[in-house]
C-alpha cells in the first residue's frame, strides 16, 4: 500500500470507528435496526426479519445478518451493530481512492477526493450509526466505479465488482438499490449516445447482463421469503415498500415532503464541502463534452438528485449515494484552486501570503476539520445520550421485571419497541388497544403497562413513574 493509501486509510479508520460505542442507540433507526437484528439473533430465523415479534419487510435483511452476525460475534452492544456501516464506510472510502488512481487521477486528487467524502458531516454521522444506508452506499459506489471503469476497459475484475455491488445494494434496500444506481448508468449512456450520434449495443447490454447476475442473491432470498411468506410478503418487500414509497401509495411509510425538499437540503447535503460541489460542477460545466470522466461524475449526482427528487418519500439520508460523485467534484475543484494559487506566489497581497503557504493552509483546515469529529464523537454524542438514549426507559423496565413485575408495551412504536428487543434481549408482551390494556392490567395488581403520549393517562390509569427520550414522554402506568 502507498504512503498516501495507507494515511488514507489511518485517517478514515479514526473517523469511522473512534469511540464507535462510546453511546448509546439514538434516533428511530438505530433503535429499530438494532431491535430488529437483536430478534434475528434471538430467534435465529435468518429470512424473515421481525420488529416487536412481527414481520418488518420493509427493506431486504443484509445489514441485519451482518449486524445479527455481530451481536453474535461480539455480544449486544452499539459498538456491534454499528460495525457493518463502519466497514461499508471505510471500504467506500478506499474503493474511491484506489478506481481514481485506475482512471489515471494523479495521488494527491484521489486522496482529496477520500478525504471530503469521509469528512462529509452526513456521510460520517450515517456511517456512524446503525442501519442500511452505509451498505447502500458501498454497493452503488462499487457498481457506478466498475461501471465507468468497464466503459474504459472492460475486464472480469470489472464485471465481478460490478455485480458484487448490484447484490450489495439489492439486498440493503431492494428496488431503491438497483434504481439507484440504474438511472445514473441510463443517463450516463443516454448522453454518450447522444454526443456520439451512435448506439453502441454492448455498452447498454453490458450493464445490463451484468446487473441481473447481481440480483441472483436477492432472488434467493426472495424464494426463500416465498416459501415462509407467499406472494403478499415478496410483494410487501418489492411493491408496498419500494414503489409505494416512490409513488406515495404507501401511505403507513411517511416522509412524505414537496418536491422542492431536496432543493432547500443543499446548503447543508455536503458540509463542509459544499462550496467546492457546486462551484466545481459550475466551473467544469463547459468541459463536459470533451471530459468523459467529469461528465460520469456531473451525471451521477445529477441523475440521482432527480430522481429523488421525483419519489413522494423523501429524506436527507436518500441522499447519502451522491456523496462519492460529490466528493470528486470538491476535489478537483480543489485542485484547479491549488494550482491557480501557484501564479500569485510573487503577489504581495494576502492571496500571494495564502499562495506562498497553500500546503500550510490545506492541511491546517484538514487538521481542524478531522480532529472535531473523533471530539465529537468522544464529547457530543455521549452528552447527547442524555435526552436521546433508550437506556433508561429499558433499564427501567429490567427493574421492574426484577422484582417480579410483568411489563407489556401499549401501541409500542418502532423506536421503543425496536430498543426494548435490543436492550432487554427479549421480546416484551405487546398491547394494541385499550380492551387488551385494561385486561392485562386488571389481571395482576403487580401488571406495568408503558405508553407513550402527548398527554399523561387519564383515570383509572395510575402513573407510577414518567420518563422522556427526546420530545417524547413515556409513562409506566398499572391500575
Amino acid at each position: 500500500m502507498s504512503r498516501p493509501a495507507s494515511s488514507l486509510f489511518l485517517l478514515a479508520v479514526l473517523l469511522f470507528f473512534f469511540a464507535l460505542g462510546n453511546h448509546q442507540l439514538q434516533g428511530s433507526t438505530e433503535a429499530r435496526v438494532a431491535g430488529i437484528a437483536m430478534q434475528m439473533h434471538l430467534d435465529n430465523d435468518w429470512v424473515t426479519p421481525r420488529l416487536f415479534g412481527e414481520p418488518f419487510l420493509e427493506k431486504p435483511p443484509l445489514s441485519l445478518w451482518l449486524d445479527a452476525g455481530a451481536i453474535r460475534a461480539f455480544g449486544g452492544t452499539p459498538w456491534a451493530v454499528r460495525l457493518a456501516s463502519a466497514f461499508a464506510g471505510l471500504f467506500s472510502v478506499m474503493l474511491l481512492y484506489a478506481m481514481l488512481r485506475r482512471f489515471g487521477r494523479p495521488e494527491a486528487v484521489a486522496w482529496t477526493a477520500g478525504i471530503l467524502l469521509a469528512t462529509m458531516a452526513s456521510y460520517w454521522s450515517n456511517v456512524r450509526g446503525v442501519g442500511e444506508d452505509a451498505l447502500l452506499a458501498l454497493g452503488v459506489t462499487m457498481a457506478l466505479l466498475a461501471f465507468f471503469q468497464g466503459q474504459r476497459h472492460s475486464s472480469v475484475g470489472n464485471a465481478l465488482l460490478f455485480a458484487s455491488g448490484i447484490a450489495i445494494a439489492t439486498l440493503s434496500k431492494g428496488v431503491l438499490g438497483l434504481a439507484m444506481p440504474g438511472v445514473v448508468i441510463f443517463a450516463y449512456l443516454s448522453a454518450e449516445t447522444v454526443m456520439d450520434k451512435r448506439l453502441k449495443l454492448s455498452d447498454w447490454l453490458r450493464p445490463g447482463l451484468l446487473t441481473l447476475l447481481g440480483l441472483v442473491p436477492l432472488m434467493i432470498w426472495l424464494a426463500l421469503l416465498y416459501q415462509r411468506g407467499g406472494a403478499h410478503a415478496v410483494g410487501e418487500v418489492l411493491l408496498t415498500n419500494s414503489v409505494g414509497r416512490f409513488s406515495g401509495s404507501f401511505v403507513e411509510a411517511g416522509h412524505y415532503e414537496p418536491f422542492y425538499y431536496y432543493l432547500a437540503k443543499l446548503p447543508e447535503a455536503f458540509l463542509p464541502w459544499n462550496i467546492l460541489v457546486y462551484l466545481g460542477l459550475w466551473h467544469f460545466r463547459k468541459s463536459l463534452m470533451a471530459n468523459r470522466y467529469l461528465l460520469f461524475f456531473t451525471v451521477w449526482l445529477l441523475a440521482q438528485f432527480v430522481m429523488l427528487t421525483l419519489a413522494s418519500s423523501k429524506r436527507t439520508v436518500y441522499l447519502m449515494s451522491m456523496t462519492p460523485a460529490a466528493a470528486v467534484i470538491a476535489a478537483e475543484y480543489a485542485n484547479v484552486l491549488f494550482e491557480r494559487l501557484k501564479a500569485h506566489i510573487e503577489a504581495p497581497t494576502w492571496l500571494g501570503v495564502i499562495a506562498r503557504h497553500r500546503r500550510g493552509v490545506v492541511m491546517s483546515v484538514l487538521t481542524v476539520v478531522i480532529g472535531s469529529y473523533p471530539a465529537a464523537a468522544q464529547w457530543a454524542l455521549p452528552h447527547a445520550d442524555r435526552k436521546l438514549s433508550f437506556l433508561p426507559l429499558t433499564e427501567q423496565i429490567q427493574t421492574l421485571r426484577a422484582s417480579g413485575q410483568q411489563v407489556a408495551l401499549f401501541q409500542a412504536n418502532e423506536r421503543v419497541g425496536g430498543a426494548s428487543v435490543f436492550y432487554t434481549q427479549r421480546v416484551l408482551e405487546g398491547l394494541d388497544t385499550e380492551a387488551q390494556l385494561h385486561e392485562f392490567l386488571r389481571a395482576s395488581s403487580s401488571n406495568v403497562a408503558l405508553m407513550a403520549g402527548a398527554h399523561e393517562p387519564a383515570a383509572p390509569l395510575k402513573v407510577l413513574k414518567t420518563m422522556k427520550v427526546g420530545r417524547q414522554a413515556y409513562y409506566f402506568v398499572t391500575l
